[in-house]
């Protein structure tokens, strides 16, 4: 029988990888919905080529546009996730959430109950929302996968072992785009410089929190809550060629050190088959990488950003809100050229440290709205006049 699956944000880099994958392996699977929020053009390509039958997307104008253009009649077309009841009578068997951004938090909580695995590449729903999430996952009984790199070498390592054990976990970072670049030429840096990521082909948000390690502090986050971990059982090592991902020292001395190729479809692959053995074709193993780890501490003089993991509240809050929403708007900031890129991690410190802000970190995330409310509220803050002057 055909696993049925869904993938939020089939249009993006996570939802092509997981395609591909599902395209040298069709007859095995039937996707019952894809979403996109305005790429109307690619989603009905992927709904023709894969005989998809239920489509969301969610942007208003590329909705109708959509709804126009189709060129089959069976296809249904919605607007928003209101739907979901209608398209899922039954459980279907797997779903990747990966909507990029804060839009994804609604969707993710929406559609664990539909699903009996969800694996989950959105930050945002994990580093704001977790609780909420969690507690869903319980009440319906879904599985759970991260599918980043680094969660989910941990999550693999970890499969027969007891969380409890565990020394100390330390996720590895390449340093972006700037690793050899002296910080003291922070301020004369060109848009393309930063967007040359050495070993990943990102988008230019995720590119830009690659260069300053914001990326890793939300991982950071997102590992403490996803393993019931305390802060100070997490480091951060810089690895400069991506291939390993994570390092787990145990309480009985032994170590276990998880690589694999700079490509997401190795993460991805295992989600979607994690319950049953598949191959999955990759590169030799390359010698000259693990020669050459060249792990290093991360220099908090050159990735200010750093320091934040030590103001964060052990308990999940709201305060992981005005980081996301914060580091958001900051870089949108950047790329319309209205702040210097070292203003980023300056205005970001400065703003967060602010009373109005440090307040959150005793809230606890009640419902969705209350991360919504923030949200607003926090890139409204950093929007205002006087924020970058």
């Amino acid at each position: 029988m055909k696993k049925k699956i869904a993938i939020l944000g089939s249009t993006g880099s996570i939802g092509q990888s997981l395609l591909n994958i599902i395209s040298r392996d069709k007859n095995n699977f039937k996707i019952e919905l894809v979403t996109a929020n305005k790429n109307y053009k690619k989603i009905l390509k992927q709904a023709k080529a894969y005989n998809i039958k239920n489509i969301i997307i969610t942007d208003k104008k590329y909705f109708h546009i959509a709804k126009l253009k189709k060129n089959r009649k069976k296809i249904n077309i919605y607007n928003n996730f209101d739907s979901l009841k209608k398209i899922f009578p039954k459980k279907i068997d797997y779903v990747m959430s990966s909507i990029v951004g804060i839009e994804g938090l609604y969707p993710t909580l929406d559609i664990i109950k539909y699903t009996k695995k969800i694996a989950i590449a959105n930050k945002e729903s994990i580093i704001c929302a977790w609780n909420l999430i969690s507690r869903k996952l319980k009440k319906f009984n879904t599985e759970f996968i991260p599918v980043d790199s680094e969660h989910f070498s941990i999550w693999y390592a970890l499969k027969d072992k007891n969380i409890h054990n565990i020394n100390q976990i330390y996720l590895t970072a390449s340093g972006g785009s700037l690793l050899k670049t002296p910080y003291s030429k922070y301020k004369n840096l060109k848009l393309n410089q930063i967007l040359k990521h050495p070993n990943w082909r990102m988008g230019k948000k995720i590119t830009i929190d690659s260069s300053n390690l914001m990326n890793k502090v939300f991982e950071i986050i997102e590992a403490k809550k996803l393993f019931n971990l305390d802060y100070n059982k997490l480091s951060i090592l810089i690895h400069p060629k991506s291939y390993l991902h994570a390092i787990i020292k145990f309480d009985d001395g032994m170590i276990k050190l998880i690589a694999h190729d700079t490509t997401m479809e190795i993460p991805i692959f295992n989600t979607l088959y994690s319950d049953n053995y598949k191959v999955i074709k990759t590169k030799k193993l390359n010698l000259q990488n693990l020669n050459n780890l060249n792990l290093q501490k991360v220099n908090k003089i050159k990735f200010p950003l750093i320091n934040i993991l030590k103001k964060l509240p052990k308990n999940n809050s709201l305060f992981e809100t005005v980081l996301v929403a914060s580091n958001d708007e900051l870089v949108k900031l950047f790329l319309k050229k209205k702040i210097n890129y070292s203003d980023i991690s300056k205005i970001m410190i400065k703003f967060i440290s602010q009373r109005e802000f440090q307040k959150y970190k005793k809230i606890q995330p009640k419902s969705i709205k209350d991360i919504i409310k923030l949200n607003e509220y926090v890139r409204f803050k950093i929007n205002s006049k006087h924020i970058y002057i």
